[in-house]
């Protein structure tokens, strides 16, 4: 029995591909609205499904196509994560046979599935752990440098294989131990949901993050992509809690932060904290906005302000948040920038051990503070920005 998944996200696609496959179903995939149509004509397949939101030709176009073939009798599912009240209707009115709302488990599309055309002749057992079938898709950047000992590879692959609509990117910041190598093992077998970029100098980690953020903005799938700690400090199932503030708000960027309060998990070295509250008093007088903690190591962007914040490099090695933030205020205003940046607290934050940063270093970064407000002060931007129309523009150039 064959089935044609159509999504212009591939991420949503692999997964549902693998385990209907697995359960002995023939499947296709397509991203390409467009191409489906051919193949749909070529493929002749029992089942179609399909996204509707998808540029160009949307899913509906597609249902239209498949009721006015000679096939036209072909069973549809839609899966989508557009609720609007007249998509759905307009769906069923043309001939839809069921709609799925995006997020839902793995383990429902393939009963649905079973329902609409029956399990195949030759069914497979499967144990493969129940995914999520996500709405969005995220990039996730995890700069890496001398990571060999504290590399939690299994905690990364174990989400990815449960959780779709992640794609992580591992950049590895001229590590001199086995960094790489265990990257490339951690990749091995996932390679469309984990890429390795590889800094053949190490270049600190605003520069690994930020060549990590421009390679991801060149993947056509992704809706939002933000960075995270090797170690885990912030855990990926906290940061996903970012990704669902986003994607349901107007934020352009949604920034974790390390508060302690009742019902999290937060824990910082009591000198280590004493310190981070100075330097914070700093950088809000720099920023002119309340930020409690514009240094955690969790963020997630919208794909449309990734290089307004990352296009050119950073003045700093460690504070490059502060950076990022600047020169949001400084393109948008401060007054539009203050309503498109969220600072969201996380339930668990643990301090790791082996951290880069020393408390000798932590000192420095009071010396880097001033180094940026002077740089990025009035008359000083040209070495950042470039002063266009009375206002600030970013290169658009993407990194390689």
């Amino acid at each position: 029995m064959k089935v044609l998944a159509i999504d212009d996200q591939q991420l949503v696609l692999l997964p549902l591909q693998k385990r209907l496959v697995e359960l002995g179903y023939e499947v296709r995939i397509e991203t390409d609205s467009k191409k489906s149509l051919e193949l749909y004509d070529s493929f002749n397949p029992d089942l179609v499904i399909v996204d509707i939101n998808m540029p160009g030709i949307s899913g509906l176009d597609v249902v239209k196509y498949i009721r006015s073939s000679k096939n036209g009798n072909t069973p549809i599912m839609v899966l989508s994560g557009n609720t609007t009240d007249d998509i759905i209707t307009a769906g069923f009115d043309l001939g839809i046979n069921d709609y799925m709302k995006k997020p839902l488990s793995i383990n429902e599309i393939c009963a649905r599935v079973k329902r609409l055309i029956g399990a195949p002749e030759v069914e497979n057992n499967t144990t493969t752990n129940n995914v999520m079938i996500q709405q969005r898709c995220v990039g996730v950047v995890i700069p890496c440098y001398n990571e060999e000992e504290r590399l939690l590879s299994k905690e990364f692959t174990d989400y990815i294989d449960k959780n779709s609509g992640y794609h992580l990117c591992f950049v590895n910041d001229g590590s001199k131990d086995k960094t790489l190598e265990i990257l490339h093992d951690l990749q091995s077998g996932r390679e469309d949901f984990i890429t390795v970029y590889d800094c053949d100098k190490n270049g600190g980690k605003a520069e690994a993050v930020r060549l990590g953020m421009l390679h991801m903005a060149k993947k056509a799938d992704l809706d939002y992509i933000g960075f995270l700690d090797a170690d885990l400090s912030t855990d990926l199932t906290d940061f996903d809690d970012l990704v669902k503030t986003i994607e349901s708000s107007d934020f352009k960027i949604v920034s974790g932060s390390r508060i302690s309060r009742m019902g999290a998990n937060i824990t910082k070295e009591s000198a280590r904290k004493i310190i981070s509250l100075t330097i914070n008093f700093i950088i809000r007088k720099i920023l002119k906005m309340d930020f409690k903690d514009t240094q955690c190591g969790a963020k997630i962007f919208h794909k449309d302000v990734i290089n307004v914040a990352f296009s050119k490099k950073f003045v700093t090695q460690w504070i490059f948040d502060v950076e990022i933030f600047k020169r949001m205020s400084l393109y948008y205003g401060l007054k539009q920038a203050k309503t498109m940046l969220c600072e969201q607290p996380l339930k668990r934050w643990i301090h790791a051990d082996g951290s880069k940063l020393s408390m000798k270093d932590s000192i420095k970064i009071v010396g880097q503070l001033a180094q940026i407000a002077w740089v990025y002060r009035a008359g000083k931007m040209d070495k950042v920005v470039n002063l266009t129309d009375a206002k600030y523009t970013l290169n658009q150039n993407v990194a390689a």
